[in-house]
C-alpha cells in the first residue's frame, strides 16, 4: 500500500516520535512538537500506548494531532489491539483515519506489559499472534462497511481510504514476523540498541516471509531511541534516565545493565552517519524516539535532514 512520498536520507524517510513517555508531559508541549515535525522534513509522527502508566491515551492522541497536523503522516508505534474491543478499536482508528485525511498507519503488536493487560481487565492468554491476527481482520472487516454486531446498520464511519490504514505489525522475533505475513503490510520495528546489522536480518526475514506467502513487498521501518550531545551535556546519561522511567516494569538492575548500548547517544553527523547506514539497508524509515522533552531536538534534526 503506496502511503506517499518520504523526506529524509537517501530516500529513507525519518520521522520523530512525540515525547508521550516523558514524566508531566503538557498538551502545549505535545502541540509544539507536533507543530514543528508537521512543518519540518519529517515523513512521519509516532507515538505509542501505554495503559498503566502516565502517558496520554493513544486513541484521543490520535484525534489531537490529527487537528494539529496538516501533512505529516501519523502512525501508531503500537498500539495493542488485545486492549480493546475490536469493533470501537476499528471505529476510533477509522475516525482517525478520516480526521487526518488518510494520514494514518497503524502499528499493531502484543505488548509486553502484563501490567497493561490487567488494568483494563484483559486476558493475558489473548496475548498471542493468533488473537492479534484475528483482530487485525476485525478490523478491515469493519473498515469494508461489513455487520458484525446484528445492529440494525455497520458500524462507521468509513476509513478515509478505501480498506482503512496500512497495517504494520509491531515485533522484534523472527518467528512472530513470520506469523504476520499473512495479514500485516510491513514491520513495525523497533532495535533497543540501533543495530543496523540485526535490522538488517530482520528485514530480510520480512521480506522472504511476505514472498512467500504471496504478498506485496512488505514496509520495513524501524526506531530507537536518541540523545543529542548538542542539546545535552550528558546525552548517554539523557537515555539512561529516560529508560528508568519508562521501563518501569523490569528491574532497575537491568535497566541499568541496558543503559549504557540503548539507542543513540551522541552528535547530529554520527546520527546522520547511524541513519545512512539504515538507508543502506534498504529500511523505509526510521522513527526517532526522544528521551527528552525538549523541542529544539526536533529543529536541530530537520536542519539535518534538509
Amino acid at each position: 500500500m503506496s502511503i506517499g512520498p518520504r523526506a529524509g536520507v537517501s530516500g529513507m524517510g525519518v520521522g520523530m516520535t512525540l515525547p508521550v513517555m516523558e514524566p508531566d508531559i503538557t498538551p502545549e508541549t505535545l502541540h509544539e512538537w507536533a507543530t514543528l515535525i508537521d512543518t519540518g522534513p519529517y515523513s512521519c509522527l509516532s507515538f505509542g500506548e501505554r495503559i498503566a502508566f502516565d502517558n496520554p491515551d493513544a486513541l484521543t492522541l490520535l484525534g489531537a494531532v490529527a487537528a494539529w497536523t496538516s501533512r505529516v503522516h501519523l502512525t501508531t508505534t503500537v498500539v495493542v489491539p488485545q486492549l480493546h474491543d475490536p469493533v470501537l478499536l476499528a471505529k476510533a482508528l477509522a475516525t482517525g483515519d478520516r480526521l487526518a485525511g488518510g494520514r494514518l498507519s497503524v502499528g499493531l503488536g502484543v505488548g509486553g506489559r502484563d501490567e497493561d493487560y490487567a488494568a483494563v481487565g484483559a486476558d493475558l492468554a489473548d496475548r498471542t499472534m493468533a488473537d492479534l491476527a484475528e483482530r487485525a481482520s476485525v478490523l478491515r472487516r469493519v473498515w469494508a462497511g461489513e455487520n458484525l454486531t446484528g445492529a440494525t446498520r455497520p458500524v462507521g464511519p468509513a476509513p478515509h481510504r478505501e480498506g482503512g490504514p496500512e497495517l504494520l505489525v509491531g515485533t522484534h522475533g523472527v518467528r512472530t514476523l513470520r506469523h504476520s505475513a499473512r495479514w500485516a503490510d510491513g514491520l513495525a520495528g523497533m532495535t533497543l540498541d540501533a543495530d543496523v546489522s540485526g535490522t538488517d536480518t530482520l528485514f530480510d526475514v520480512a521480506r522472504a516471509a511476505w514472498a512467500e506467502a504471496g504478498r506485496p513487498t512488505p514496509r520495513l521501518t524501524t526506531s530507537f531511541w536518541f540523545a543529542l550531545a548538542e542539546t545535552s551535556a550528558d546525552p548517554r546519561g539523557q537515555v539512561h534516565t529516560h529508560l528508568r522511567h519508562y521501563m518501569n516494569w523490569i528491574p532497575a538492575s537491568f535497566v541499568d545493565a541496558l543503559a549504557p548500548t540503548a539507542g543513540f547517544a551522541g552528535t547530529l553527523a554520527e546520527l546522520r552517519a547511524l541513519l545512512a547506514r539504515f538507508a543502506d539497508i534498504g529500511a523505509d524509515e526510521v522513527q526517532l524516539i526522544p528521551t527528552s522533552d525538549d523541542p529544539r531536538q526536533v529543529e536541530l534534526v530537520a536542519e539535518l535532514l534538509d
